[in-house]
């Protein structure tokens, strides 16, 4: 866990007087750029402080979790919103150069370090630092998270289920290889690194698929859906434990295990229709299924290749929706 980061031309450095933050000549403080956040866990509670609050009020929240928005959260929004100026001013420069004539290349050349400083500083007031402290028990549990979620980047394969449907006739019986509901899912993955406007000094367990990612932070669980973000306390979140046969049209992961077959299309006794040919025989998977929901409208499903796996998650997930509740204090 590092002490001390850097976002653009800034420094955040965490002491056991608080965060502090340089730039420029050392030792002289910045009144401005992204905010710092601070936040201590360890010794049975959690306490959370912000540097430069900021009031604003998120109006767009996601779908996911329609709850009052933090003020991490606040922060996150406000700086995914706001406009990179680098490239602007890279415009502006190239402009001067073609209308100087012969001196356009010494023009170009001095003003490239300029556009590269207002790179960084756009690359600072698009981020929100946070600095964890993180000890005891707590820091044990975290860390239980992140070997859960590292070692599901193992499994071959691994989803997002988007939609779902009932099979309600026997025609969609047959034709759907004696299915009982129809699954439509996407890619998903599991790494360590979190949304890049937030910038920690620790691994951050993600589950993401397209434009939506989950974060798991040692104090909060972080929703992000385009440029919409949400969080939710542990102890809000629900998580459930599935195994889920499905039947596998697409390539078999290497390390799933097939427990049934089928045919592609099937009569009502669950052989093969012979008025079909080509008719393919299809393997049926055990698959690991992680459920995460709450009461204030979260509902996500992901399915795993391998269902140790998925276990480990749940388990690591349930030790801190166990834990005490995180103390706040503005």
């Amino acid at each position: 866990m590092r002490t001390s980061l850097r976002v653009g031309p800034f420094r955040f450095t965490l002491s056991q007087a608080g965060m502090a933050v340089s730039t420029g000549i050392p030792g002289l403080r910045a009144g401005m750029g992204p905010r710092g956040n601070v936040v201590s866990m360890g010794r049975g509670a959690i306490s959370y402080r912000t540097i430069a609050p900021d009031h604003v009020v998120m109006h767009d929240v996601v779908s996911l979790v329609p709850a009052q928005p933090s003020d991490v959260v606040q922060q996150l929004q406000k700086a995914a919103e706001r406009r990179p100026y680098w490239p602007f001013a890279l415009a502006a420069l190239l402009l001067a150069g073609l209308v100087t004539g012969r001196f356009g290349l010494v023009i170009i050349a001095v003003g490239l370090p300029c556009v590269l400083w207002v790179a960084l500083r756009d690359r600072a007031a698009r981020a929100v630092v946070v600095m964890y402290d993180v000890t005891d028990e707590a820091a044990w549990r975290f860390d239980h998270l992140v070997s859960s979620i590292t070692d599901l980047q193992r499994a071959h394969g691994f989803w997002l289920i988007t939609a779902s449907g009932a099979i309600t006739s026997t025609y969609q019986f047959k034709l759907n290889a004696g299915a009982s509901r129809l699954l439509r899912r996407m890619t998903a993955s599991a790494r360590l690194t979190g949304p890049r406007i937030l910038i920690t000094n620790v691994a951050v367990p993600t589950l993401t698929a397209g434009s939506l990612s989950v974060h798991f932070l040692p104090d909060r669980v972080l929703f992000r859906d385009g440029r919409h973000v949400a969080d939710l306390a542990y102890q809000h979140l629900q998580v459930g434990v599935e195994h889920a046969r499905f039947i596998e049209e697409g390539p078999v992961p290497p390390d799933g295990t097939v427990v049934d077959s089928t045919w592609r299309y099937v009569n009502v006794k669950g052989g093969p229709d012979r008025r079909f040919k080509n008719n393919a025989r299809l393997p049926i998977l055990l698959y690991g299924r992680l459920i995460l929901r709450s009461h204030s409208g979260l509902n996500l499903v992901w399915d795993a290749s391998q269902v140790p796996l998925v276990h480990a998650v749940a388990n690591a997930l349930h030790q801190s929706i166990a834990a005490r509740p995180p103390v706040i204090h503005p």
